[in-house]
């Protein structure tokens, strides 16, 4: 996917969105934090305490700092399109940046490795079926076997009515959670008409396509899930 095709990767060129980017998605996803402190849980079950993490989708740095801070002896690569993203990773990792290595991005600009393990939060919801599958393949090519992967991005019922109330209810959340709701309604429409959304069942079976194995469900909270597999 290229930046100019969707409008949320455009916004990431934008300096007023990315300096304000840090207090944006814990607004829209519940639990948000907890996702990367649960993330980092599922990856120490099976890395070493000097493993080297591949984070894709790595802009804000906002999981980077969570696991860095967890992890002293972890190292990372991240990758991500938007170079003011990447400058914003560095910045919110602080002290630990130097334990980074900040790519500018997709998956094909990420090191052949092999990595420890790896991470894609709150990205892989921006590309269609076919890019997904080819993605998360290049991830798993890029791990040593039996390495530990934790996603997470939107994916709900996407049938009939079901999928306008799931929206309406990501809306609502936003709204109780401080957006002022004319925004949150035009990120609604935004998600609605430009993100490529899937049912849980359909994510899951494109990670055992691509090569995973263990697929298990660890967060689920109103328009987001997560998963853990193993290369």
């Amino acid at each position: 996917m290229q930046d100019d095709e969707n409008p949320f990767l455009k916004a990431f060129a934008d300096p007023e969105f990315v300096a304000n980017y840090p207090s944006g998605p814990p607004r829209f996803m519940p639990g948000f934090f907890d996702v990367h402190k649960m993330a980092t849980i599922l990856l120490s079950e099976r890395i070493a305490e000097t493993g080297r993490i591949l984070v894709l989708g790595a802009g804000g740095g906002l999981e980077l700092k969570s696991m860095a801070e967890s992890q002293p002896g972890w190292t990372f690569e991240g990758v991500d399109p938007a170079p003011e993203m990447l400058k914003l990773a560095a910045q919110t990792m602080g002290q630990n940046a130097g334990r980074a290595s900040l790519v500018e991005g997709y998956i094909d600009s990420a090191s052949e490795g092999p990595f420890d393990g790896a991470t894609c939060l709150l990205t892989l919801h921006f590309l269609d079926r076919k890019e997904r599958r080819r993605t998360l393949s290049e991830i798993h090519r890029r791990l040593k076997p039996g390495a530990p992967f934790v996603a997470a991005h939107a994916s709900f019922p996407q049938q009939g009515e079901a999928r306008d109330q799931w929206l309406s209810r990501y809306a609502a959340f936003a709204i109780a959670s401080g957006v002022d709701p004319d925004m949150a309604e035009q990120a609604r429409q935004g998600v609605s008409d430009t993100i490529a959304l899937l049912p849980p069942e359909e994510d899951e079976a494109i990670l055992r396509a691509a090569g995973f194995s263990g697929v298990t469900e660890f967060y689920r909270a109103f328009t987001w899930c997560g998963w853990v597999a193993y290369a």
